[in-house]
């Protein structure tokens, strides 16, 4: 006769068997009605480890089939689809391209590896890989620093007539402040997280102090400067006025930057938020001359211009808004006019705390986050599909998943990060993956079917939440 302990312990065992098999049924069905968009495995350019055990113990936590599928799909994307890996003299070489452009961008490359930095001591190869970037990118900025993209080799550009400086390693060359931000903000995050300071090499210190004299340059204290561009084109916001040096400024101390984030020309040509990513990459670049390289003079020199810059957008970038407040504006001139908007391309305003340029408590940045984040906003578009941020670049009513993964990456507050999720997986049109832009009343209507770096962002958010808020996964969407 069969005991009461027994029964139980052979009910509890047939149970769990059953839940087991439950479990097993269920991921079967989430697996026909949503495969895998990813590359076969002998087909991707790069397999990491890391993030391979990253994919599975975040994806068992989250609760929505769809979302985890999405997750599946976006997080690998950068390194199932658009990395190189190489040497070059000895060292590793990686060039990234951004997608359906097979060229690599000095913003993009850096915003598609950022991700997987965290896992980098857990990862030779891919500490390896991330190496290669920083060496290509001080490459890159010693061939042209006021170029935003480049080929892989001396290959030429669509873009050989613009009216600018042209090199045939060169895609484009718009020149865009973020550009010479985003290889500090990645050398800086590798040293930190790895502690290994031999990608600071000799190459990467001049690529650095080319950097610093640029942006030096682009102050324009002493003339418009070596850099101008124009382009022959219907669309304004692919060339620049003025001869090509940009409307008139005041010299306050701040930097010009000709063109956003978003590759579209400035209005005016102080862009704030690439203004205040530069004092964060200033102050980067002083500690790791400081402490690393031990050179001090240098280090001073950053330190000078953070803070001159950083004066400069508190005299002329935190402006009066009639509804909103001291905000910051976008775009100022230094004669007192401001361009009150922002755009959905990283660095915009609403992106300052993910870039560690300002504390997301900060009463400035809140007030700018309310003003971003509303139809006072030309470029906030709310529809039927979703509501979010867009830009000028692909026109109106054309929201940006970066700036809807950015909203959440940048927010406190449960309910706003869950409505995010809820958009992002009502918009990707039945992809699996994210797009440069959707339109605000059919998710459908999108461009960019491949664009490498919204698909990973979407990923770091995923991660961000299983490590700080892992009951939001857990929710049903």
């Amino acid at each position: 006769m069969i005991s009461r302990r027994e029964m139980i312990r052979t009910t509890g065992a047939a149970l769990a068997g059953l839940a087991a098999r439950a479990d097993r049924l269920a991921a079967a069905l989430a697996a026909q009605d949503y495969p895998s968009q990813r590359p076969p495995l002998g087909q991707r350019k790069f397999v990491s480890d890391a993030v391979e055990a990253t994919i599975d113990r975040v994806t068992r936590d989250i609760a929505e089939p769809e979302l985890a599928w999405m997750f599946e799909n976006c997080y690998p994307n950068t390194l199932d689809t658009t990395v190189r890996l190489g040497t070059t003299d000895g060292r590793p070489d990686t060039f990234v391209i951004t997608g359906d452009i097979p060229a690599m961008w000095l913003r993009d490359s850096t915003a598609q590896v950022w991700p997987y930095l965290p896992l980098a001591k857990q990862d030779e190869k891919l500490k390896q890989l991330l190496a290669g970037v920083i060496h290509r990118q001080a490459h890159c900025i010693l061939i042209d620093p006021y170029a935003n993209a480049f080929n892989d080799g001396p290959t030429g550009s669509p873009w050989a007539s613009d009216l600018t400086q042209m090199k045939p390693e060169l895609h484009e060359r718009k020149w865009e402040i973020d550009s010479l931000c985003y290889p500090v903000r990645l050398a800086y995050g590798y040293w930190r997280t790895t502690g290994d300071a031999s990608v600071l090499d000799r190459d990467w210190q001049a690529a650095a102090k080319l950097s610093v004299q640029t942006f030096r340059e682009q102050q324009r204290k002493q003339g418009h400067g070596p850099y101008r561009f124009q382009r022959t084109t219907a669309v304004a916001y692919d060339t620049v006025p003025l001869g090509g040096y940009g409307n008139p400024t005041r010299k306050v101390g701040l930097i010009h930057s000709m063109f956003r984030p978003s590759d579209d020309a400035c209005i005016y040509p102080f862009l704030v938020p690439s203004n205040l990513f530069a004092v964060a990459s200033l102050m980067q670049l002083r500690e790791m001359f400081r402490e690393e390289i031990g050179n001090r003079a240098f280090a001073a020199e950053c330190d000078e211009l953070a803070e001159e810059v950083a004066t400069a957008i508190r005299d002329y970038a935190i402006v009066q808004h009639p509804k909103y407040g001291h905000i910051y504006a976008y775009e100022v001139d230094g004669f007192g006019n401001a361009l009150f908007m922002d755009d959905a391309n990283v660095p915009s305003l609403l992106s300052l705390p993910y870039l560690s340029v300002t504390d997301t408590a900060d009463p400035v940045y809140q007030a700018t986050r309310r003003f971003v984040l509303s139809e006072d906003n030309p470029y906030f578009f709310r529809g039927e599909a979703g509501e979010g941020i867009g830009g000028p670049h692909v026109g109106l009513e054309m929201i940006w998943p970066l700036g809807i993964i950015m909203r959440a990456l940048t927010s406190t507050d449960d309910a706003e990060i869950l409505h995010c999720l809820r958009t992002l997986k009502a918009t990707h049109a039945g992809t699996g993956f994210m797009h440069e832009s959707f339109h605000q009343d059919d998710p459908t209507n999108f461009t960019r079917a491949w664009f490498a770096w919204a698909n990973t962002l979407l990923g770091e958010l995923i991660v961000t939440l299983h490590g700080e808020r892992p009951q939001l996964l857990r929710t049903p969407l």
